[in-house]
């Protein structure tokens, strides 16, 4: 049950906000001295501290209720506290407004206002905990899988990408094939690289080709090798890329680009284990871990009839889907970084920048955006002008100074709920965030 606690010197005070907070079902708690409030706020579970500024006769400077204030954040830097002001000079609850507390109500009250001050208080406290609990769990896992596995130097903040890192682990060990989905740049070859080095493989070769670059006539030479002579310019024998990767890890890219005559010989592979190099009899095995990628919906490209249905469950035994960086922008700020190195320094309005872009290149645009910056930046600041964002077309499109849900979002846990400090990331005043948290709902 939610539990308030009120201090206030004056029982008859107590008896009455007791009354009122009970008939909300909250359970309150009472006390008529600081010390009294305290050794209960030590010993119980408060949710919120109603307290009174003054407990002398003999002064109305507020000293008291300050000094109360600040115990009670020593002991509970969170807690919400809602001020009581009757006679003590009104700037010493305005200056602990300033320093934290949630809010000041005078003598006497408004129930009307005191409850709905209360109720929007403690909502907000448990959705704080809530969230402060996810990131701790986040944080857990986050910390788990650094120590467990091998993530080739993957740089992440964000809930999407733990998932989609703690997936490809997980199937990592298992000799089953897998395709990566995402758009292009979002870091497919990177997870591919990670289920590689996590495998039972991972001491084998890791070959990565892109079957969007390779000529169709090419492509089974490419994928199988070929013999001398056995196609025009073919003055030796070559291995193919299955061979290259026997033992190891072979990453088809771009699977959906694979010509259906490649597609058939991809198959047979897959299913027996056997391939010949072009122009030769002979039967070849492979023993690879074969993963692949996409930027396409190969859904769409079986009903289309453009790709092999049976190849494409072969294909995905297990699906890793990659969001696209827009859509997990808490990554944006921790990549920048990374790229950036030491070179120069990111200053707020760039923050703000990167923050409102919605990336359609993904990381790979990001990496060339800041490694470009950092070049024209020298050991200076990056701003907005040197990273020369082109603007956003499309339906999400926005100005630089129209952050996204996903940007405002981020920008306050990277703050930790501080809107002073999350409004300075993004470029704005506080009442401009206040206005933009309003219109996208958050509390």
């Amino acid at each position: 049950m939610r539990t308030v606690l009120i201090i206030d010197d004056n029982p008859a005070v107590c008896e009455a906000l007791a009354l009122l907070l009970s008939l909300r079902e909250v359970r309150p708690l009472t006390a008529t001295s600081p010390a009294e409030g305290l050794a209960l706020l030590a010993r119980e579970n408060v949710g919120l501290v109603i307290q009174d500024m003054n407990f002398s006769a003999d002064t109305t400077s507020g000293e008291e209720g300050v000094a109360l204030f600040r115990a009670i954040r020593a002991l509970a830097p969170d807690l919400p506290v809602i001020l009581l002001t009757a006679w003590t000079r009104l700037e010493a609850a305005v200056e602990l407004v300033k320093a934290g507390a949630a809010d000041y109500l005078a003598k006497p009250w408004d129930d009307a206002k005191l409850l709905a001050t209360v109720e929007n208080l403690l909502e907000l406290a448990e959705s704080s905990r809530e969230v402060a609990r996810a990131r701790a769990q986040q944080r857990e896992r986050r910390e788990r899988l650094v120590q467990r596995y091998e993530l080739k130097g993957a740089v992440f903040a964000s809930e999407p990408m733990l998932r989609a890192l703690e997936l490809a682990c997980q199937v990592a060990r298992a000799a089953v094939p897998v395709l990566i989905t995402g758009p292009n740049g979002s870091g497919k070859e990177r997870i591919a690289e990670i289920v590689h080095a996590n495998s039972g493989v991972a001491g084998g070769p890791f070959v990565a080709v892109n079957c969007g670059a390779l000529p169709a006539e090419l492509i089974e030479a490419e994928l199988f090798g070929a013999e001398s002579g056995a196609y025009t310019g073919a003055v030796r024998a070559r291995e193919g890329r299955f061979e290259a990767a026997n033992g190891g890890t072979l990453f088809l890219d771009e699977i959906g680009n694979l010509p259906l005559a490649g597609q058939v010989k991809l198959l047979r592979v897959i299913e027996t284990g056997r391939y010949e190099r072009l122009g030769s009899s002979k039967t070849r095995e492979a023993r690879v871990r074969l993963l692949s990628a996409t930027n396409a919906d190969l859904k769409a490209m079986v009903r289309a009839g453009s790709f092999r249905e049976d190849l494409y469950y072969r294909l995905n035994v297990i699906e890793i889907p990659l969001p696209a960086l827009a859509e997990r922008s808490e990554d944006v700020l921790p990549l920048a970084e990374h790229f950036l190195g030491h070179s120069a320094r990111l200053g707020d309005a760039a923050r703000a920048a990167l923050l409102a872009h919605r990336w359609p290149g993904n990381v790979r645009e990001l990496k060339n955006v800041i490694t470009r910056a950092a070049l024209l930046a020298g050991e200076g600041e990056i701003t907005p002008e040197l990273l020369a964002l082109p603007a956003d077309a499309g339906p999400h499109s926005r100005n630089l100074d129209e952050p996204s849900r996903e940007a405002v979002l981020a920008a306050l846990k990277n703050a930790d709920g501080v809107v002073a400090r999350a409004a300075q990331s993004l470029g704005l005043s506080r009442q401009a965030l206040y206005r933009r948290m309003e219109r996208y709902g958050l509390s």
